[in-house]
């Protein structure tokens, strides 16, 4: 199975993005499967219903969001009636939506895809990630009824992203660590199996602080004072994110490219 995973798309540039370049990559790189990550889509905080159906509507077979899932109020109504946006499924057990979900490609195979929120530097305390990730592992086996296995681990420290990866080895297609917006150069498979890549990086304009026009940052930086609210760049966007080719048979990786498209950064692609 060919499959895509983009990490954040942010703002107006990132959303512009995927919809003028995901259609063609599809059809390109003959993708079976497509995940996309929609965390920052909307003004670089949350996803709105409409800004989903645009993902969708543009090739993502599914959206996942991350801690600022639900910034958007609109989201909290809008996940209960759309399975295909998966939230991370160390929310509280009362929080909308879901976790993960069992999704099919275009020839009927079977694909879960999941997300998990870690804890290191995380704002907010969530549920121990990998009870949760071990819990979902251990009632979707690979190989049973999915035939791929995704998991978003959105964090900001990379060795908890790392620590993932190995922690699912063997029982997931790939793990891929999403939040920080900045690709990391780790691309590989695992002993058992699992491809691994640290962090996707974002769909959003380079020329920037993490996808954010970079003048108030930089006043933040250099003054420790704050004059206004953070602002998507709106330059040309770069889709970053990971190919992975798997084995139908065990579900396992067997090809894990890093992918870079559009933009400012030197191109990378199946």
């Amino acid at each position: 199975m060919r499959l895509l995973f983009l990490g954040d798309v942010v703002g107006r540039a990132g959303r512009a993005a995927i919809s003028d370049r995901l259609p063609g990559l599809r059809e390109e790189w003959k993708l079976d499967f497509v995940v996309v990550n929609g965390e920052n889509a909307s003004n670089g905080a949350g996803l709105t219903g409409e800004h989903a159906k645009l993902l969708l509507a543009a090739g993502a077979d599914v959206v996942t969001l991350g801690d600022h899932a639900f910034d958007q109020k609109d989201m909290l109504s809008f996940i209960e009636s759309e399975p295909r946006v998966v939230r991370p499924v160390n929310f509280a057990k009362q929080a909308p939506g879901r976790g993960l979900g069992l999704f099919a490609d275009r020839r009927g195979r079977k694909v879960l895809v999941t997300q998990v929120l870690g804890q290191v530097f995380m704002k907010r305390p969530f549920d121990d990630p990998f009870s949760a990730m071990d819990d979902v592992l251990r009632r979707h086996p690979l190989g049973g009824m999915a035939q791929a296995i995704i998991v978003d681990m959105h964090c900001e420290a990379t060795s908890e992203k790392m620590a993932m990866g190995h922690f699912c080895d063997g029982r997931a297609s790939f793990v891929v660590g999403t939040h920080t917006h900045v690709p990391t150069g780790d691309a590989q498979i695992l002993p058992g199996g699992t491809g691994l890549l640290s962090d996707a990086g974002m769909c959003g304009d380079y020329d920037s602080v993490i996808g954010m026009d970079k003048v108030e940052p930089m006043r933040r930086f250099v003054t420790g004072m704050s004059k206004g609210r953070y602002q998507p760049a709106l330059g040309e966007a770069t889709l970053c994110g990971v190919f992975v080719e798997t084995d139908d048979r065990t579900g396992k990786a067997i090809t894990v490219k890093m992918v870079r498209q559009g933009g400012r950064l030197e191109q990378a692609g199946p």
